[in-house]
């Protein structure tokens, strides 16, 4: 198997809402983009599909149960800081949306934010023993 590039696949409900969330608040930048039904965003080695729940793109096809896919979850793209605190603060005046507060473990604190579908983004500040 030849991998080329981590991509991660999410499902949203307005793509052109979902680029001005990631490259505003997260440092994304547009790659591609077919109108309102598929855009691919990068930051560093990861790049970011995105896909409305219904439309002609492979991403928006029901499964052969039925099912369609849709956005939300518990899976998520990870974002590493290396000042959780001070991003925390910026996102709350930038109204984003939290699903928690700030946890910690023992390889360093994390948080989740939403994007404006509902699909988790974890930002992640690693605490200094593990980032060595």
């Amino acid at each position: 198997m030849k991998l080329n590039a981590l991509m991660v696949r999410y499902i949203v409900n307005d793509v052109d809402e979902a680029i001005a969330f990631y490259t505003h608040h997260l440092g994304f930048r547009v790659s591609a983009q077919s109108g309102p039904y598929f855009a691919i965003l990068a930051r560093e080695n990861l790049q970011l599909v995105l896909s409305p729940p219904r439309g002609p793109g492979g991403g928006s096809q029901p499964m052969p149960d039925g099912r369609h896919p849709e956005p939300g979850g518990w899976n998520r793209i990870v974002v590493q800081t290396s000042d959780l605190d001070d991003d925390v603060d910026v996102l709350k005046k930038a109204e984003v949306v939290f699903r928690n507060d700030i946890v910690a473990g023992p390889g360093g604190r994390q948080i989740l934010i939403e994007d404006p579908s509902g699909n988790p983004v974890e930002l992640f500040e690693p605490a200094p023993d593990a980032a060595k």
